[in-house]
């Protein structure tokens, strides 16, 4: 009679440690055992395994998650017969500890996208006027782009007119872990807006330094990471939000939304030209609803055409750069479809025209990525 073979032993505490090192918070994005979130890890002779995990505060709404990734992870390994997951939170110090280890010992009140040798390109999506579209090529470029493998953020500085979470799906407020705002994740895309700190749809009456320091709390409180690319989703003209992007992010460059319109394309040339003041750089230009494509396959310009390339063509020769025309994106119900419903048509329909010519727009701003020439590598001479 041959006899059954032994049950594996269970695992060693410091095996499911490195078991645990595969979690990741789903909001912060780094694994549990670098945020200081494993408080305890007990194995039986048995192969039951205890692990305790500390949230960062009481009412995280990615608990249900964390404790799934754990038993997920723990229990793939050799041994184990049972995992349970005991929460517990994070106290003031541990906290503490969490936000000094995320900002790298930088200076709390510091913009980082603003600090000497920071990495991330940020573009301020400006329109001169209203309902061009401004919101939806935002949300769809941001989501391209994160496609395309980059880290990518989202600030919906359109304060009145904040439209942003729900083009996105982003259906919760915001965790707050004392001081710290971690944004939610929808489509690999981190975004923050005050909408999601207005109860219902209530209005918001601010004037210009409210406005500022909503801005500034946006871009310091709030935890980013290491994004490749931010977008700010600016309000129409050339008020207060603009001012203030300027003042606190003065290495970002301008993407001008217009329709080919001539009335809104006069208009888009004065958001860009804002450029001459505030010294930023106009990244291009994206004309919106350029057409509208029939079923027979003729096109109908039901707000004219050429504006683009009008307010591409004035910017260069006001500003002595070139300034391209990075796309031309066409009238198309699934963008509209895709807004409602929060999930942005470059994922929605990826075939459909508005969807091709947004990555085409991404993709061109992945490419040119920022020049390393004169870029400090961080390197020192070794000794000899």
């Amino acid at each position: 009679m041959t006899a059954s073979p032994a049950a594996p032993a269970p695992p060693s505490p410091e095996q499911v440690r490195e078991a645990l090192a595969g979690v990741v918070d789903p909001e912060i994005r780094r694994p549990v055992t670098e945020l200081g979130m494993v408080d305890g890890v007990e194995v039986s002779p048995e192969g039951r395994v205890g692990v305790r995990l500390l949230l960062t505060v009481a009412g995280c709404p990615m608990k249900d998650t964390l404790t799934r990734d754990t038993r997920s992870a723990v229990g793939a390994l050799a041994g184990v017969t049972e995992v349970d997951v005991d929460l517990g939170v994070m106290t003031a110090e541990q906290r503490e500890e969490l936000r000094t280890h995320l900002r790298g010992g930088q200076p709390e009140k510091e913009v980082p996208f603003a600090r000497p040798g920071s990495r991330t390109r940020v573009f301020a999506v400006a329109s001169g006027k209203g309902g061009v579209g401004k919101s939806s090529v935002t949300v769809n470029l941001a989501v391209a782009l994160a496609a395309e493998g980059l880290s990518v953020g989202v600030v919906d500085a359109d304060v009145y007119g904040f439209s942003v979470p729900r083009m996105l799906g982003v259906d919760r407020p915001p965790t707050r872990v004392d001081e710290m705002i971690l944004p939610p994740i929808a489509s690999e895309v981190k975004v923050i807006s005050i909408g999601m700190f207005v109860p219902g749809n209530q209005p918001v009456v601010w004037r210009g330094p409210m406005l500022h320091r909503a801005l500034q709390q946006f871009l310091v409180d709030v935890f980013w990471g290491d994004l490749d690319v931010l977008l700010l989703d600016l309000p129409p003209g050339t008020g207060d939000i603009a001012i203030s992007v300027a003042q606190l992010l003065p290495g970002s460059e301008l993407l001008v939304v217009t329709t080919p319109q001539q009335a809104a394309a006069e208009v888009a040339e004065r958001a860009g030209s804002i450029a001459t003041q505030t010294r930023q750089h106009v990244a291009g230009v994206i004309e919106n609803m350029s057409w509208l494509e029939l079923p027979d396959g003729s096109r109908m310009e039901v707000f004219g055409s050429g504006g683009g390339e009008r307010v591409a063509g004035s910017l260069s020769r006001l500003l002595g750069t070139d300034v391209p025309l990075l796309g031309q994106v066409p009238l198309d119900t699934a963008v509209r479809a895709g807004g409602d419903e929060g999930v942005p048509v470059v994922l929605r329909d990826p075939d459909s025209p508005a969807a091709v010519a947004l990555r085409g727009v991404a993709r061109g701003l992945a490419r040119r990525r920022q020049s390393l020439v004169g870029a400090s590598l961080g390197l020192t001479p070794a000794g000899r």
